[in-house]
Parts: structure tokens; sequence; C-alpha cells
């Protein structure tokens, strides 16, 4: 086999991916029982487009689906695991920019910055990913907050059936047809001439707001959040 053929057999698996993966999260949860709190308070920032979402490593999937077609702009990790989200998002309408703390995160971060001021379009980050610590916001964030103007809203989720993976971030898997629900927390908004020690006060406030939204939706179900 020829090296052009290896690559166009390996694109299209990689779309094959992405594609039953989409199908797979739509499944899940086109008859779920969706329950949305907080949502008023950011409504004019998602009409606006000017915004950035932060929600926790574990609770990727119900969020990914609800902001389908969005044409944000979402940071994944280089990693097989990033890959394999990466071409579920793409399917989804977004455009995953490909980095993390460790492989190419400032560079993607700063295609980020760019094309969210050009375009004005919004962005994802998930500020504990690709590896942890679980529930710790990672500086890039706040960084891309004060370097765009961009607001930050964290925004959580959970549901009453579910599977908990005993993996770092203990993803959770929300059962079919099960009743699920979202929490959207205060903005964040970082000032753009803040000093390189105030990152990590505005950090800490994020990583305190996504706990907290966090343990109302698994709260409201009887789970504990920790």
């Amino acid at each position: 086999m020829t090296p052009r053929a290896r690559q166009w057999l390996t694109e299209c698996k990689w779309r094959m991916v992405g594609l039953l993966g989409k199908v797979l999260i739509d499944l899940i949860f086109c008859a779920s029982r969706i329950e949305v709190e907080g949502y008023e308070k950011v409504r004019h920032l998602r009409a606006s487009r000017r915004v950035i979402l932060a929600f926790w490593h574990s609770r990727i999937l119900l969020i990914s689906h609800l902001f389908q077609r969005e044409n944000a702009l979402i940071l994944v990790s280089r990693s097989r695991d990033g890959e394999i989200i990466a071409r579920i998002l793409q399917r989804q309408g977004h455009e995953p920019l490909r980095g993390s703390s460790s492989r190419g995160g400032l560079r993607a971060l700063s295609e980020m910055i760019r094309k969210m001021k050009q375009s004005g379009r919004p962005a994802v980050v998930i500020p504990d990913g690709p590896r942890g610590p679980r529930h710790r916001v990672q500086p890039g964030i706040i960084i891309l907050a004060k370097k765009t103007g961009f607001p930050i809203v964290p925004v959580s989720y959970s549901a009453r059936r579910r599977k908990v993976f005993n993996s770092w971030d203990r993803f959770v898997l929300p059962a079919p047809l099960t009743r699920c629900k979202v929490v959207f927390g205060e903005p964040l908004s970082v000032p753009p001439k803040i000093a390189k020690g105030e990152e990590a006060r505005f950090a800490g406030l994020l990583q305190e707001r996504l706990c907290r939204i966090t343990a109302r939706a698994d709260g409201a179900f009887g789970h504990d959040s920790q």
C-alpha cells in the first residue's frame, strides 16, 4: 500500500470515528429531559457570541451536544483521545484547535486569540484538561479572557442515572432517557491590564464557581461531586 493510500484510509477511519461519536451522543440525549438553570444571566452573552464557555473535562458530553452548530473555537489536546474528541466536535459544527499544556499549547492559544479577535466567534476551554489535576483551573483560560476581553461563562451538568468512570477526571456518562440538569454560573470578566500575580486569583474565582455549579447539578439528584 502506498503512503498516500494509507493516509487516505487513516483519514476515512477518523472521519467515521467522528460521525459515529456524534450519532451516539445524539442518541443518548435525544429523549432526555433536560432542565436548565441560570441561563437568563448569560443569554445576552451567548447572543453576542463574544464569550468563552468553561466546563470540567468530565462534563463534556451534554454541553457539546447542547451547543452544536455554534462554530466555536475549542482547544483540544494533541493526544489520541484528543483526536477522537476533535473529530466529534468537528461533526458537531465546531473548529478544534490542537494543543495542550505539554504539546503546542502556546501556539494553539495564540491562534485562538487571533481568530476570536478577528471573527468574534465564541470559544470553549476545558480548564482542567487534558490530564488534570481534576477540577483545577489552569491559567490558559484566564490569559485568553485577558487578551480578548471575552467574559468566561462557567457551565456544568449532571444526570439522575449515570455511569461515573474510574478515570482521572471521573468522567460522567448519562444513561439514555434520564433526567439531566444544566447549571450556568455567574460570568467572569478578566480586566486586560491585571498583573501576572492576579491571574491566579481569577483562576481561583473561576474554579470556585465551576465547583459550586457542579455540586448544585449533582446535588439535584443526590450525587456527590467529590
